[in-house]
């Protein structure tokens, strides 16, 4: 069984920007997790260690992604509509099947890829997911250099906001300063009235179709990021 991995974490930034060194990615908005997938089985585990029991069906479908010594993807579990557009609650009230959005590879076949390069292991993932039979796991694309045009037309969608990473960047420690920033949008419409619900259902009983008490404390931090 592979030991834990330390997400590396995404650091707000206030304003986009350019840059050639740069890739850019959506910023979807669900819940961050590491897939575990190894021996036919998968675990999905929360950036703070909790393992999300009550995505059975999602876990299930990602362990057939095909490896001959286990794989570990970082990504964000969501929900999206016919546009493609994450809905939050829908995760959340588990209104319809989330899927994986993968992003990163750390892990394949018994080979830790974490010192590889950012661009190196993207390449990696997206053959990994091209290769074998269709799953839940979704390849999350980027564009190159041009950060301030993708956040416009994010922000024009009404959407999360974007995440810029340095294409040349290892997957560094929880001790090493991050090269993964957020920008997000300020004017983003599905923030409304979120910590206000989280605030509410924390000192109450679940609501109808809630995921569980265990997911709601693992994840309660979400609305102050």
């Amino acid at each position: 069984m592979f030991p834990l991995c330390q997400p590396l974490p995404v650091v707000s930034r206030p304003r986009p920007f350019d840059g050639a060194e740069w890739i850019f990615e959506l910023k979807y908005d669900g819940f961050r997790a590491l897939a575990y997938i190894e021996h036919g089985r998968c675990r999905l585990v929360s950036r703070n260690g909790h393992q999300f029991s009550c995505f059975v069906s999602l876990a299930s479908s990602l362990a057939q992604i095909p490896h001959d010594g286990g794989v570990i993807l970082d990504g964000e579990i969501a929900c999206v509509d016919a546009k493609g557009q994450p809905r939050f609650n829908d995760l959340l009230f588990r209104r319809k099947e989330p899927r994986f959005f993968a992003f990163d590879l750390l892990h394949l076949n018994g080979t830790d890829c974490r010192r590889d390069s950012l661009a190196q292991r993207k390449l990696a993932l997206r053959q990994l997911l091209n290769s074998g039979r269709r799953s839940a796991a979704i390849y999350v694309d980027h564009v190159e250099t041009q950060g301030a045009a993708l956040y416009s037309r994010v922000c024009e969608l009404d959407l999360e906001g974007i995440v810029a990473k340095h294409k040349d960047s290892p997957y560094l420690s929880e001790n090493t300063i991050s090269t993964w920033y957020k920008i997000r949008n300020p004017r983003y419409s599905q923030m409304i009235g979120r910590h206000e619900l989280f605030e509410r259902e924390r000192h109450s009983e679940p609501v109808p179709g809630w995921h569980g008490c265990d997911l709601v404390c693992a994840e309660l931090d979400y609305a102050k990021l």
